[in-house]
């Protein structure tokens, strides 16, 4: 061991590489450990693979009795967390429906919009962005809205630093690098991706950016000095703060929150079964029962319904940022 000290101070890059190094791992075992809670009525690996089907297909949706339905989402803390999460909901929205409904994880080179389109998927629990793609390429339905734990059928991004970093306002975010979540996360990429042109800042102003992949991910980087700044979800960000993992630079507007998508080859009846039974769901009630960490999801008190109007002001700026293509008309396809 004295060795490897006297190795480690004689190297100054190698020191610093180290010291990185356990950076990183540091951040990212907190962050683990502050997602991770200790409580009785977490899933088992053993259970999961048991009810969440992750490669075989949806069958044709025409006998609706008999079929299963198969419900994806978009990945929010992490696949097996939110996993854990839908499993006992969609156990109450079978009581509720007497439907047969199956998780269904994304395939790797797949997407939320491929499965839902491809009819892999018959409901989609997905943020904003997911939805204005899905909706332009299928013409998805939107059901209802996630309501957060004040009601509210809106959210927040919040732009994200290290608890030691010398930022102290978006206009020192230019020539920095900048960590978003999901190409396709309304939270972790749209909204900070407005928040930085607002004040005129674009991906080209920036010393360089990546998609990390998920929330949990982004505020890994940030908090473990891979990157000056990230944008991530409100929920998650301010459990980080409580933790002293991360720093909160700046808050975003309002937005509409995720919420719960069919697919257009669902029958009616059945996206209208599905649509009363969520609007019933009453996870802070009578329904709180099994569900697990229900109230760190962005549906903690429910949801409201939703239309395809609520998501005007995001589309036009996808349609500026050039995520949503458009047609020789002018309007998304």
């Amino acid at each position: 061991m004295n060795h490897l000290l006297v190795e480690i101070q004689s190297y100054p890059y190698r020191q610093r590489t180290f010291l990185r190094n356990i950076r990183i791992m540091s951040a990212g075992l907190l962050i683990f450990f502050a997602l991770s809670g200790c409580d009785s009525r977490q899933t088992k690996e053993g259970d999961l693979s048991k009810r969440a089907s992750v490669d075989k297909p949806a069958k044709d949706s025409a006998d609706h009795d008999a079929d299963i339905l198969y419900f994806g989402f978009d990945v929010c803390s992490s696949p097996q967390e939110d996993a854990k999460q839908y499993l006992p909901f969609l156990e109450y929205l079978q009581q509720a429906t007497g439907l047969r409904i199956e998780l269904r994880f994304t395939p790797k080179n797949s997407s939320m919009v491929d499965e839902l389109c491809g009819g892999k998927f018959h409901f989609g629990a997905i943020g904003a962005d997911t939805y204005l793609q899905a909706q332009a390429r299928c013409d998805v339905v939107p059901l209802v809205r996630g309501l957060d734990s004040e009601g509210r059928a809106e959210y927040q991004s919040m732009i994200i630093v290290a608890p030691d970093s010398p930022l102290q306002s978006l206009d020192e975010l230019r020539g920095k690098t900048f960590a978003f979540g999901s190409v396709t996360s309304t939270q972790g990429h749209l909204i900070p991706r407005i928040v930085l042109a607002e004040m005129g800042i674009s991906l080209d102003d920036l010393a360089g950016y990546e998609f990390t992949g998920s929330h949990q991910k982004c505020a890994s980087a940030v908090a473990a000095g891979q990157f000056d700044a990230g944008g991530m979800q409100d929920i998650l960000a301010l459990r980080l703060v409580g933790s002293g993992l991360i720093r909160i630079l700046h808050t975003s507007e309002f937005y509409p929150s995720s919420g719960i998508v069919a697919s257009r080859n669902v029958h009616q009846d059945v996206r209208q079964k599905i649509k009363r039974a969520l609007i019933d769901f009453k996870p802070t009630g009578e329904h709180a029962d099994g569900l697990y960490h229900w109230d760190r999801t962005e549906m903690a008190s429910g949801f409201g319904p939703a239309g395809d109007l609520d998501y005007a002001d995001l589309r036009e700026w996808s349609i500026k940022f050039g995520l949503l293509e458009i047609s020789a008309e002018g309007e998304a396809p």
